[in-house]
């Protein structure tokens, strides 16, 4: 690649991740609010934090669950023991290990995930709806790019510099 190229390139990555960082957070944002508007009442939000992070990571140790919300293990351990005695997760064993536990969801945590996304689908449908179809597509191209990009285990991940 000759060095202009190289830069035109650069100046064309630098200029993806800016709209990139500033798109993201607007969606994050709409999602978010969506997201708890349509939570159980009952349910605060690390709660649901926690419930939605066990789905998407089966087998999740509690410690998982702290870094990802942000909680101290002992704050943690208190809220796994609450969505444990509501019947929304289950603690086991894990079979590699004795001393570690794993989290998982119950059909009831699962169906209160399930109903909050589906209202979440619904309104990020609605808020989509403005597209043409050409636009819709071009959406779900870039969301697959970025997938790919974003995604650690992507083989072209492992080819950054």
């Amino acid at each position: 690649m000759k060095p202009l190229e190289k830069a035109t390139n650069q100046a064309q990555i630098e200029h993806c991740a800016s709209l990139v960082m500033e798109i993201v957070p607007t969606i994050m944002r709409t999602l978010r609010t969506e997201m708890r508007s349509h939570r159980s009442p009952d349910l605060s939000v690390p709660q649901f934090r926690a419930l939605n992070y066990v789905s998407r990571n089966a087998g999740a140790s509690l410690s998982d669950v702290a870094e990802h919300v942000g909680l101290t293990l002992p704050s943690m351990s208190k809220l796994i023991d609450t969505l444990v005695g509501r019947r929304l997760l289950t603690r086991e064993v894990a079979s590699d290990d004795r001393r570690r536990l794993t989290l998982a969801l119950t059909a009831s945590g699962h169906d209160t995930l399930h109903n909050t996304r589906q209202a979440t689908l619904a309104r990020l449908a609605q808020d989509l709806a403005i597209l043409s179809p050409e636009e819709c597509a071009a959406v779900s191209d870039a969301m697959h790019i970025l997938s790919r990009a974003f995604t650690p285990d992507s083989p072209e991940s492992s080819q950054r510099p």
